[in-house]
């Protein structure tokens, strides 16, 4: 019976665009009283929660790709027995296929490259498992270019014929040149020019959340810079796989891909 009052004391407001494969799900978890931690399990991960006041807590939960539609449980965990369990049901979605011409050496890179594709894919799974252990930002996130995304995030992509991951964050076809801005404050995870996605710069913004802008034609940061939301980190170029000039955007919420455009329509300026 103690069990079931304390679970009731727990308060859970969901809010998203949609709850949704590639979609951001903001939670918003009162309590009766004041606490030190929370902890968060969803979709089989830890997820970070962050006190905005004395009872109140946020936690970042993203719905990856991947996911498959149906029930989920969120499981959340205040200490002295102060647990509830959320429900998220996630609705199915469809993506549409895309189909781009580019260098046949980034659809099937040649033998010299593949050990340095190998050497960066590790670099990135790195980072992800390394996130700041506390929130870097405290401020809405803001655009990084002011053009318009131009290609959907989660679209299938299939490059000289051949089906590859899918596309897993959004397009800006912003011109050469183009200041690229920091969508929120953070610290500078990666500036280096990476195989596939060109010049890029990853931005740890702390407790599981990162933002990875690419195809630079120049970096403006360094590896271990702190920077704050809108301060300029590089210029949109076309290196790596594209087809022209362009900023690609990605989000990882607590090692999920999620759309940036559900990022600013929830964590963006008002």
């Amino acid at each position: 019976m103690l069990t079931a009052v304390l679970a009731a004391a727990i308060q859970i407001a969901v809010h998203a665009r949609a709850v949704q494969p590639g979609e951001l799900v903001v939670l918003t978890i009162t309590l009766p009283d004041h606490r030190d931690r929370v902890r968060i399990r969803a979709f089989d991960r830890e997820v970070a929660a962050f006190a905005v006041s004395d009872r109140e807590w946020e936690a970042l939960v993203g719905v990856d790709l991947d996911t498959k539609p149906g029930a989920h449980a969120v499981a959340v965990d205040a200490g002295g027995g102060l647990t509830t369990t959320e429900t998220l049901t996630v609705a199915p979605k469809k993506f549409p296929t895309r189909r781009l011409t580019v260098d046949e050496d980034f659809v099937t890179p040649p033998p010299s490259v593949e050990e340095r594709i190998e050497r960066e894919a590790k670099l990135l799974a790195s980072t992800w498992q390394h996130p700041a252990s506390e929130r870097l930002w405290s401020t809405p996130f803001v655009r990084p270019v002011p053009q318009a995304a131009n290609s959907r995030f989660g679209t299938r992509s299939i490059f000289n014929g051949k089906p590859r991951n899918p596309h897993g964050g959004a397009d800006f076809l912003s011109p050469a040149g183009t200041p690229i801005h920091a969508p929120a404050a953070g610290r500078i995870a990666i500036a280096r020019d990476l195989y596939f996605s060109g010049n890029t710069v990853v931005i740890d913004h702390g407790l599981g959340v990162f933002s990875t802008l690419a195809h630079l034609s120049a970096i403006d940061v360094h590896e271990g810079d702190r920077v704050e939301a809108g301060q300029v980190v590089g210029l949109v170029g076309a290196t790596g796989r594209v087809t022209g000039p362009h900023l690609h955007w990605a989000v990882r919420a607590n090692d999920a891909r999620v759309d940036p455009l559900s990022v600013l329509a929830l964590l963006g300026q008002r």
